[in-house]
């Protein structure tokens, strides 16, 4: 059964990988609309506690409520678009390893910032699983929920901080060191051997992942607060919750 779903293949290391069939990246995007989906109706719901209640047979305000999930649906499903996109365009390629990509993980963050602490993280898991069909890299099945359920769903803390003042910068911060969290765990369990010669799996890992990720943080921090780029931004996160 497990076989319709995943290809056991030996990579240009010699290492041996699980990559997904043709059945199995069919099973992914049904994931990625279901995960869009939940997210979305856990964002509404949470809106809607927030609203007082006004006449329970009120037709505008049901026809107002389809067109907020409609948007919120649209708003997620274009962060993972160009999130994915961005991805794959590398501004800088470190000799250590890992890039520098053109603001990405900003860009996965913004359902959090934009809808809430679950939604993002869903939504950040729905990224997670597309990385997974577009470059998947799995070594250990345990190394495929830490590097791609986990970490990327990490990207969803921005959430914490969606209604709070200078909650875009706070909740990048959030969701990069959340990230950053998962990534050294899965380098430190999976990627030890890897390690630089004299270097202890764990530091190795600190250190690994750090370069790439925080290059890159610094550099979309610097976008962040560049006052043009954080009110269209604002912009963007009225839209989206409009009534």
């Amino acid at each position: 059964m497990f076989s319709m779903f995943v290809n056991e293949v030996e990579n240009e290391w010699g290492e041996l990988t699980y990559v997904p069939t043709y059945a199995g990246k069919l099973l992914l995007v049904f994931v990625v609309v279901f995960l869009l989906i939940i997210a979305v109706l856990i964002a509404q719901h949470t809106r809607d506690k927030s609203v007082s209640a006004d006449v329970s047979g009120d037709k505008s305000k049901s026809v107002k409520k389809a067109k907020l999930t409609t948007i919120q649906l649209s708003f997620c499903a274009m962060a993972l678009a160009l999130g994915t996109v961005l991805s794959g365009i590398k501004v800088f390629k470190f000799p250590t390893g890992g890039a520098i990509t053109l603001l990405s993980m900003l860009v996965i963050a913004l359902p959090g910032y934009f809808f809430g602490l679950v939604p993002g993280i869903i939504t950040g898991v729905a990224y997670g699983v597309l990385q997974l069909i577009i470059d998947p890299y799995v070594l250990f099945p345990a190394q495929l929920v830490i590097d791609y359920i986990l970490a990327f769903g990490a990207l969803g803390l921005s959430g914490l901080f969606h209604d709070k003042k200078n909650g875009l910068l706070k909740g990048y911060i959030a969701a990069i060191l959340g990230r950053y969290v998962f990534a050294v765990l899965s380098g430190w369990i999976f990627f030890g051997s890897y390690a630089w010669e004299g270097w202890g799996a764990l530091p190795y890992s600190l250190v690994y992942n750090a370069i790439y990720i925080f290059a890159e943080a610094a550099v979309t921090i610097i976008v962040i607060l560049v006052p043009v780029v954080n009110r269209s931004i604002g912009n963007i996160k009225k839209m989206a919750n409009q009534q």
